[in-house]
């Protein structure tokens, strides 16, 4: 089980809606992961389970989309997966000890929209 490594995807337009579902249609195929996952599906992604790599299930928390033919962090996403973080939606489940470093991550997109995460206000 893993954390992903920092990608520092530039951000799309803040107003850009979110939907989970569309824009990981629209990362599989731009990634060629429509058969199963590869790296450039996994970078979309805050976490994985590293030991079903192969099974696109094993993928949690996305916060990218394809936008004019670039991978770009899409910032209403990355403030539903930082309101899971904090307990949302009943929270995510993940391994105790990876959960730091997904904030980690997750702050760092945060600093970039110049906002505070929400386990720290």
């Amino acid at each position: 089980m893993t954390v992903t490594q920092f990608q520092d995807l530039p951000l799309a337009d803040r107003d850009r809606e979110w939907d989970s579902a569309a824009a990981d249609r629209r990362v599989r195929k731009w990634a060629g992961a429509e058969d199963k996952p590869n790296e450039k599906y996994r970078n979309a992604h805050l976490w994985y389970d590293a030991s079903q790599a192969d099974e696109f299930g094993a993928y949690k928390l996305p916060i990218a989309d394809v936008v004019n033919g670039e991978l770009k962090a899409v910032p209403r996403a990355i403030m539903s997966a930082g309101a899971i973080m904090d307990g949302a939606r009943g929270g995510v489940d993940l391994p105790e000890d990876e959960i730091g470093r997904v904030k980690s991550h997750l702050a760092k997109y945060y600093a970039k929209m110049g906002e505070t995460p929400p386990w720290e206000r």
